[in-house]
């Protein structure tokens, strides 16, 4: 089951049912999806993919998904899940962007590293940054990530996957964790 998980600001919980309108904003806007490296679409299958979140992932324990939540404002979304690019766990981070520039992206990160360690046992975990996100790649170099190899998308875009150990020094802010439910 997808615990809850507190950082030093932010709440990581699992989506509800009413969470669904914050869930399709952030997705629907432009400037997240570029930078997540995906392509805008239809409002409506957002909001299939959100319902399947809470009728699929969560019964299955496909893997963990969160929103996130600072002082009961919904500021972004995050996830720990197999990646089809190596063997491994990849973290998603996508916070909304009136919430970007305050460290809060960093945060979001150590909190998934925290739980990768601590509640899944995962010895690394990976990230795929596009190679245009400078903001992005410059707080994964900070946190210690390595980069892995570059994938290049049928349409030319490159992304960059790196690595990173659970257990290295980014460590210094942990997240406790709080059994959902």
């Amino acid at each position: 089951m997808t615990p809850v998980l507190h950082t030093e600001r932010l709440i990581f919980r699992p989506y509800r049912p009413e969470d669904e309108d914050h869930f399709v904003q952030l997705l629907r806007d432009e400037e997240v999806c570029r930078w997540m490296g995906q392509d805008r679409v239809p409002e409506a299958d957002i909001r299939t993919l959100f319902r399947a979140i809470l009728t699929d992932v969560y019964p299955q324990q496909l893997f963990d998904v969160w929103g996130l939540w600072q002082d009961e404002q919904f500021v972004g979304h995050a996830e720990v899940k197999k990646t089809g690019n190596v063997d491994g766990h990849e973290l998603v981070a996508a916070l909304a962007p009136p919430y970007w520039g305050r460290g809060l992206g960093t945060e979001v990160v150590r909190g998934l590293l925290r739980h990768a360690a601590d509640n899944l046992g995962l010895k690394e975990a990976y990230g795929m940054v596009g190679a245009d996100n400078a903001a992005s790649l410059a707080m994964c170099r900070r946190l210690g990530f390595r980069p892995v190899r570059d994938v290049v998308d049928d349409d030319g875009k490159v992304t960059k996957l790196l690595v990173i150990a659970t257990t290295e020094p980014h460590q210094e802010k942990s997240a406790a964790v709080i059994p959902s439910g």
